[in-house]
């Protein structure tokens, strides 16, 4: 069969492809710890497990509007005032299977052959897999350890050219843990002013994850470039409710038509009962999301000493999220040579940094979302393997 040439430009998540290994060595009985996969080890909070349990016996079984149902949109509008103090429209709130679907989506509009679209590198690999697909050249913003793996808004804004349509932001950001500090932000918005064309998805998925008394920095902020922006958050990594397939998006006035349309074409719109679901996490005790991000400050500091002491290792203190990004040139090993002994030999799942673009080489993703119990122990059995 004769594909359309885009499938051939469709990267993957290869933290996926790890879960399938490690899940198949796990089959013939090794035992593996799984530092490699970013999702909390938590089970979801059991009051927003009954509250999708009563909308089922309630009997909220059918089809519901694309965009999502009124009340869930309205607890986003109020939890986004409540925790970013910005004020949106439920109007413009669209209700989604996950985050990927507002990448996508966001890509889709404006990616196209002779267009440029701007990614974080190191990043989440979607971003980078999506622009390809479209036929959009794909230009990376190039993350640093030396800042913490914050972006240089100089920088960012010396490669904006008359073809660029998307500018992608992801703070606190999946693999490195760096948050990009408000200085730079301002830096940044200021120089949009310039480019009144460029549109920006700024990748908020990890806005309750901060460490060290720093807080969430929203792009919602800026009014100057509000009619032009695109927020993606959900409920995956606040609530352990990944498997829930939960997330929304809030587009600008001239946007949120397009995506409602996508949302039709592509899946018609979420379950309902994870839609009642979604109401109760945002409107209920945040008691549990509060101990979760805890948990994982103390775990954090954890895997930090330890992957210091490991020879061959450093590794910069991450502000958000729930990953580590250690530098293991001095391992004298590659990026995948070192993912793949840590898994063969050790017993241990980690993402190869260039899983997440080609200035992750010389570096491996750690993920602490698993007990201090299993990463002090997987920190040993790779400290022996070394």
């Amino acid at each position: 069969m004769k594909l359309a040439g885009g499938m051939a430009r469709l990267g993957t998540e290869s933290a996926f492809d790890i879960l399938a290994r490690a899940e198949a060595l796990k089959a013939k009985g090794r035992d593996i710890i799984n530092l490699g996969i970013g999702q909390p080890d938590f089970p979801t909070p059991p009051n927003i497990v009954e509250a999708a349990q009563k909308a089922l016996a309630d009997g909220h079984h059918g089809y519901t509007p694309a965009n999502g149902i009124l009340p869930l949109r309205e607890a986003v509008a109020e939890d986004i005032a409540k925790y970013r103090k910005a004020t949106i429209s439920p109007d413009h709130v669209l209700i989604q299977p996950g985050g990927k679907p507002t990448m996508f989506f966001a890509v889709l509009m404006f990616g196209e052959p002779g267009v440029e679209i701007m990614y974080p590198n190191p990043g989440f690999p979607i971003y980078e897999s999506v622009i390809n697909f479209t036929g959009a050249k794909a230009v990376p913003i190039g993350l640093h350890e030396s800042t913490g793996f914050s972006f240089n808004a100089d920088e960012v804004l010396a490669q904006i050219t008359d073809r660029t349509r998307l500018i992608i932001i992801n703070s606190p950001a999946n693999p490195t843990g760096g948050i990009v500090s408000e200085a730079e932000l301002d830096k940044f918005v200021a120089g949009l002013d310039k480019w009144p064309d460029v549109a920006v998805l700024s990748d908020e998925i990890y806005s309750r994850m901060l460490y060290d008394g720093y807080a969430h920095k929203t792009m919602l902020d800026y009014e100057s470039i509000r009619d032009r922006l695109i927020l993606l958050d959900g409920w995956s990594k606040t609530y352990a409710m990944t498997g829930w397939r939960l997330g929304y998006s809030v587009w600008p006035e001239e946007l949120i038509g397009h995506a409602t349309r996508l949302a039709i074409n592509d899946h018609s719109c979420v379950s309902a009962a994870t839609q009642w679901a979604g109401i109760e996490a945002l409107k209920g005790p945040q008691d549990a999301a509060d101990a979760m991000v805890k948990a994982f400050d103390e775990r954090r500091g954890i895997i930090v000493d330890e992957l210091n002491a490991l020879e061959g290792f450093n590794c910069v203190t991450p502000l958000g999220a729930f990953y580590a990004f250690p530098n293991i040139a001095e391992t004298g090993r590659t990026s995948q040579q070192l993912q793949d002994l840590m898994l063969d030999e050790a017993g241990v799942a980690t993402v190869s940094g260039t899983s997440f673009g080609s200035f992750g080489e010389g570096y491996v993703r750690f993920s602490y979302a698993n007990s201090a119990e299993n990463i002090r122990e997987a920190m040993s059995r790779i400290r022996a393997v070394l």
